[in-house]
């Protein structure tokens, strides 16, 4: 089947907004696949690190981008293990670290063209649920449904401060909170696919909702699409 005759749904939105959550909760619930497109750009920071690579070498970093050896596996709990040059990389790429990284090598238009043709190879029967940020505007624009999750700053550096607190990981919620704004501008104002929803994207505030409520709206959304 090609990638355009496979229904898609995006879900963008800024860091911290339920866009993970939301899209695994999603895949589960309607047996699709699950394109995290913000991992690849993790990946191609962590890749960059291994091979020593600066954030400001574009063309090597963009042979990197075009040749990332990487694995998505499912696992039973339905999570997804992640396997970069044979070395799982799961944890690793999900520090706050790679994710200043990652956002400085999304912002680099030569490395976002060489991931383009990959993340819509991951459109595959029976229809593909696609995380991150440029996902309706860029790379799936003709997606049968356009989700944009969003959430106030100090939401969404409260949620990440809970979540590394509960891993045992010291955190400052005021860094967290800096580093939030700090990308929120990057990907916001960068030149090529900035963060901002779609024309036809339905926009979810969920800065005081639950996961369960936004499943439940996102859901609702889907049936009236006849996706459900």
């Amino acid at each position: 089947m090609s990638s355009q005759a496979v229904p898609v749904i995006t879900v963008d939105g800024p860091s911290g907004s339920g866009k993970g959550t939301i899209c695994q909760l999603l895949a589960r619930e309607l047996g699709w696949h699950l394109l995290d497109s913000g991992a690849l750009y993790r990946l191609v920071a962590v890749a960059a690190r291994h091979h020593g690579v600066a954030l400001t070498n574009e063309d090597d970093l963009v042979i990197l981008a075009a040749h990332l050896d990487v694995q998505f596996l499912a696992r039973e709990d339905s999570s997804v293990k992640v396997i970069l040059e044979g070395e799982e990389v799961t944890d690793a790429i999900r520090t706050e670290e790679v994710g200043k990284d990652a956002s400085i090598v999304a912002a680099i238009p030569a490395v976002r063209d060489a991931l383009l043709s990959r993340q819509r190879a991951f459109a595959d029967a029976p229809g593909l649920i696609a995380d991150g940020r440029d996902m309706g505007t860029v790379v799936f624009p003709e997606a049968v449904l356009k989700i944009y999750l969003d959430a106030s700053a100090e939401e969404r550096a409260q949620r990440r401060y809970k979540q590394l607190i509960s891993k045992g990981v010291g955190a400052s919620l005021q860094a967290i909170l800096e580093d939030i704004k700090a990308r929120d501008d990057r990907d916001m104002n960068r030149a090529v696919a900035p963060l901002k929803p779609a024309a036809d994207a339905v926009i979810l505030d969920t800065t005081i909702m639950s996961i369960e409520e936004v499943l439940a709206a996102v859901l609702d959304t889907a049936r009236h699409k006849g996706l459900r």
